[in-house]
């Protein structure tokens, strides 16, 4: 299905993505307890400065994440490898509040920011006809990381201290990131593509600068839709202890759902990556939270253990979809010569959406609220997101050239 350096762009990719999982908030959310129990802080303290160090990374990667576009793809991955290895390290000697701050901002921004934007980016970028199959691909590195890690992680809690475990990830990245950056995309460049046959008509779009997409009042209505999921799982997956408390689902539960997760997630990846070639993104986009839509259902309803695995199952599907779509629309519609740009601001603004959702579950937990009652305010903002996308569903194609 891929040639030879096709291949190697989706490993790249798919690594990339597995490795972003450090920065991501369903493995930092594994740490909170023993992070609050080391400080001893309040979920709503932790909340509050893991959201105001999201917000933060969010603004700076806005003007790193453009220097993709210039730079270099090998150099551009070396240093955000570096980065992360450093922000590993350093988050293993939290020992203040102020530390805490430091470490959730390096982590989000090497990890969730930089780490994801480049492989995308890179992906996006380089395929044309294949980009929906090549994206669903290289996103299994990090459906792949959510299957292994919780677990992995709940095991290695039970015989070795919080502050070894990150050491360690901060080797593993310094001594491998390099060398599979090096083989795999060291003769990468800007304008390096996909090569298509000849009977692969393309008719030329207009190519937009981030600057113009500011202007187009489609470009707000498609991230009140990409956003979601990022506010809402965040605040699923660090405040998991919490959910699992209200429930009573027992420790391990949410650990073993996200087994369901990563299982569902790539099965939409895989699906969704052929549909979307098929179908193009932009016919596919009013599906993307309808399962996120019916999770909140589930954790406003039902109780049992099992809706604990309904629940993140069908935050997986939305999540499947939402990782692909989350790259390709954007190209489908504003063209791919300043995609680097464009996703640093749209990856920005996932990165404050997740401070956002932090913030508002940590605010409504502290004063009171139970999760059947945060979960019908994430089914509001889902329901008129999905709304508004409907009314303008006919407006979505390119302007061509």
């Amino acid at each position: 299905m891929f040639k030879s350096l096709s291949l190697k762009v989706i490993i790249f990719g798919f690594i990339f993505t597995f490795f972003s999982s450090f920065g991501q908030s369903f493995f930092l959310g594994l740490f909170n307890s023993s992070i609050r129990e080391t400080l001893s802080i309040t979920h709503g303290q932790f909340g509050s400065i893991y959201a105001t160090a999201t917000l933060l990374s969010s603004f700076l990667l806005i003007w790193v994440g453009k220097k993709i576009d210039d730079i270099n793809i090998f150099k551009f991955a070396f240093y955000v490898t570096i980065l992360l290895s450093f922000s590993c390290f350093f988050f293993s000697k939290i020992s203040s509040i102020a530390f805490l701050f430091i470490a959730v901002f390096l982590m989000r921004f090497s990890g969730q920011g930089l780490m994801s934007h480049t492989a995308t980016t890179t992906i996006t970028r380089y395929f044309t006809k294949s980009r929906g199959k090549a994206l669903s691909v290289g996103w299994f590195g990090l459906s792949t990381a959510e299957f292994i890690l919780p677990v992995l992680v709940v095991y290695l809690l039970t015989i070795t201290t919080w502050q070894n475990i990150w050491i360690s990830i901060s080797i593993l990245i310094l001594i491998f990131l390099p060398l599979a950056s090096f083989f795999l995309i060291k003769k990468l460049d800007f304008d390096t593509r996909e090569q298509i046959n000849k009977d692969f008509e393309k008719r030329e779009i207009k190519q937009w600068k981030r600057i113009e997409i500011l202007k187009d009042y489609r470009f707000y209505v498609i991230c009140l839709n990409m956003l979601a999921m990022p506010w809402i799982a965040t605040g699923v997956f660090v405040f998991q202890s919490f959910i699992t408390e209200s429930k009573g689902w027992g420790s391990f539960t949410i650990a073993q759902s996200f087994m369901i997760y990563s299982v569902l997630s790539v099965l939409t990846l895989t699906i969704s990556g052929f549909l979307i070639d098929k179908f193009t993104s932009r016919k596919l986009l009013i599906f993307m939270n309808l399962p996120l839509l019916l999770s909140s259902l589930v954790l406003i309803f039902l109780e049992s253990f099992y809706s604990a695995y309904l629940f993140l199952g069908l935050i997986g599907i939305s999540n499947g979809l939402a990782n692909v779509l989350g790259s390709s629309t954007w190209a489908e519609i504003y063209g791919v010569r300043y995609i680097g740009s464009i996703k640093a601001l749209t990856t920005a603004l996932m990165v404050f959406s997740t401070a956002f959702g932090t913030a508002l579950f940590g605010f409504l937990i502290d004063r009171g609220l139970h999760i059947e009652q945060i979960a019908m305010v994430s089914l509001i903002y889902i329901s008129l997101s999905i709304i508004l996308l409907f009314l303008i569903r006919y407006r979505l194609n390119p302007k061509y050239i």
